[in-house]
């Protein structure tokens, strides 16, 4: 079949920071990334800030405000530290935005070309749920760090010998009203099903939510998207909604080619993670699903990293607590073996760990 929306894969996940300089420290520090393009006031952007970092094929793009009084200050002010922009390079930016416009997209910015001495890029946007949008991208003509307007731009600290990670695996949303958006991801952006959770699937003793999964049809860009179900207490997408003021972008999962690695060096730089109690590694079901993986159990328990298997193979997975102050965005670590799941087989552990960050905040 043809596809109506051909894309290339994830270009960027941009976000609006309150402190660019400091934030692109911490990414460089404890993410273990390069920085490889600047923007700011010395180079003709008299507003705002943008470090750009990189690892592998992994792009965050940080952005700042300088003044008081612009856009990118409200938004910081009104969500606090959060993405603003999931970026997808397609072939077409044309044809992806006239696409998605007849489809019922609302256009933000019209198709346009940025161009300097290394080339042009053409770029579109649209909107998406919240204050999110999507920026169309086609750079097969253009050889500089990022975009124009940017300069190269010196690492902030000497990258790991290895990276940390190397692209970025999924990004997941929280909205108020799933189908609705899982909708516009079919008619807009021709994307299909890939997975979907719901009842019992994401449920604890307390609270619960409902999932599912869409995707390109070549599985480039995979966007699940949450909702909060009816519960006894405040699920974790509800003080999420909450903390960030409507729906947006709650986390995204890095792929990995070694986790125990990454876990170890960026928990030496200071990132925290999730706690996964010893009950999950000592249940005798959990050596019995997963079967043979790459490392021992006690390995995995070492580092409280979870583990799942389904038809197509297993993957390694462990998530950060929030990267900000406000309880919103984090992170997770993946490392896939034939599986394109989601660790379904780890839901249950993972949200009671969630909740238990939650009842120390005082939000469950």
């Amino acid at each position: 079949m043809k596809d109506t929306f051909p894309v290339k894969g994830m270009d960027a996940v941009v976000f609006a920071v309150g402190n660019a300089k400091q934030a692109a420290h911490f990414y460089a520090t404890a993410f273990g990334m390069r920085r490889v393009a600047y923007r700011g006031p010395e180079t003709g952007s008299p507003e705002e800030t943008a470090h750009v970092l990189e690892s592998g094929g992994a792009r965050f793009v940080l952005r700042g405000p300088v003044r008081a009084g612009t856009d990118l200050g409200r938004h910081v002010a009104e969500h606090g530290d959060g993405v603003v922009d999931l970026a997808i390079e397609v072939p077409d930016v044309d044809a992806a935005y006239e696409h998605a416009v007849e489809h019922g997209a609302e256009g933000v910015e019209k198709p346009y070309t940025l161009e300097d001495e290394h080339g042009e890029v053409r770029l579109a946007a649209i909107a998406t749920y919240g204050e999110t949008r999507h920026t169309l991208v086609d750079r097969s003509r253009y050889s500089g760090p990022y975009l124009p307007g940017f300069v190269a731009a010196q690492p902030i600290v000497e990258p790991p010998a290895r990276r940390f990670f190397q692209a970025i695996d999924h990004c997941v949303g929280n909205v108020e009203r799933m189908n609705e958006w899982v909708d516009f991801y079919h008619r807009v952006m021709g994307f299909t099903d890939m997975a979907e959770f719901i009842g019992d699937d994401i449920a604890t003793e307390y609270s619960a939510l409902m999932s599912k999964v869409v995707a390109d049809g070549t599985r480039k860009v995979k966007f699940p998207l949450n909702e909060p179900a009816e519960g006894r207490r405040k699920s974790q997408i509800d003080e999420y909604l909450e903390f960030y003021g409507g729906p947006g972008v709650q986390h995204i999962a890095l792929a990995t080619n070694d986790i125990l690695a990454a876990v170890d060096g960026m928990r030496a730089a200071g990132v925290e993670f999730l706690e996964t109690p010893d009950s999950y590694y000592e249940d005798p079901e959990l050596r019995a699903r997963i079967g043979e993986v790459r490392v021992p159990v006690e390995e995995l328990r070492a580092r409280r990293i979870l583990v799942d298997r389904d038809e197509d193979g297993y993957l390694l997975q462990i998530f950060t607590k929030p990267v900000q102050d406000r309880p919103t965005v984090f992170f997770e670590l993946i490392e896939r073996h034939g599986s394109l799941g989601f660790g379904k087989g780890n839901f249950k552990a993972l949200f009671e760990a969630i909740e238990r960050e939650q009842e120390r905040r005082g939000n469950l």
